[in-house]
């Protein structure tokens, strides 16, 4: 008899726990909408000329993607070729993001994903780590984006990204193919500091137009303009 008023006990509790996780996502969703069309730096306009870089996501993250020699930077002194199995190509072109550490890792794909991970970052959060891949002339797509710089929003945007490079002795680690590598990083990724949120904080220190809070990729690459290859600017 006792087993029936803990089962219905059980299930109240299941169907609580189901509400306050729907409650939490729906609550989630709309404050990162409501923080992503928030604008900082509200006045800029992008120039007809200046420095090409791209923005880039899968859907659910997004990075940086930077000429890898101009005047302001020459990124192949910070992220060596050497670092990664498939050295010999020319690579024009360094993706740059930000993430936490454990996800990044043992997580090749998103099906790797374990819920025991999922809810220690959103308790706990993780040590952050850096994603660099290097890429051969890359066409602009709905999912990787130009976005023109002037020189000087450029050189703040290099300054930014310089204080999360990894530091003297950090090490690193193989990435998931034979053009890209990890490094050791600092910061401590949590629900409020996603990996979104540092690529729209990285524009945002250049001066660019971005959303306030960006936790998710959508939150970023709404504000860059896709453009057909026709357009790329110069």
């Amino acid at each position: 008899m006792a087993a029936a008023p803990l089962a219905a006990r059980l299930i109240r509790w299941t169907r609580l726990a189901g509400l306050v996780l729907a409650g939490a996502v729906a609550l989630f969703a709309l404050t990162a909408g409501i923080g992503s069309s928030i604008p900082r730096n509200a006045g800029w306009q992008a120039p007809t000329r200046g420095v090409t870089i791209m923005v880039e996501t899968n859907g659910v993250h997004t990075a940086l993607v930077l000429p890898l020699v101009t005047e302001q930077a020459d990124w192949r002194r910070v992220f060596p070729v050497q670092h990664i199995a498939a050295a010999g190509r020319p690579y024009t072109h360094l993706a740059i993001s930000w993430g936490e550490r454990e996800v990044f890792l043992h997580t090749p794909t998103w099906w790797d994903l374990r819920p025991g991970t999922v809810a220690r970052i959103a308790g706990l959060g993780g040590d952050g780590l850096l994603h660099v891949a290097h890429y051969v002339r890359p066409a602009p797509s709905p999912n990787l984006r130009p976005l023109v710089l002037r020189p000087e929003e450029y050189r703040r945007l290099v300054a930014a990204i310089g204080r999360s490079l990894p530091q003297t002795g950090a090490r690193h680690y193989p990435g998931y193919g034979p053009q890209d590598v990890f490094y050791d990083a600092p910061g401590h990724y949590t629900v409020r500091n996603t990996c979104n949120q540092w690529t729209s904080d990285m524009l945002a220190a250049a001066g660019v137009r971005i959303g306030w809070w960006t936790p998710v990729a959508g939150g970023v690459m709404k504000w860059v303009p896709e453009v057909r290859s026709g357009d790329m600017p110069r």
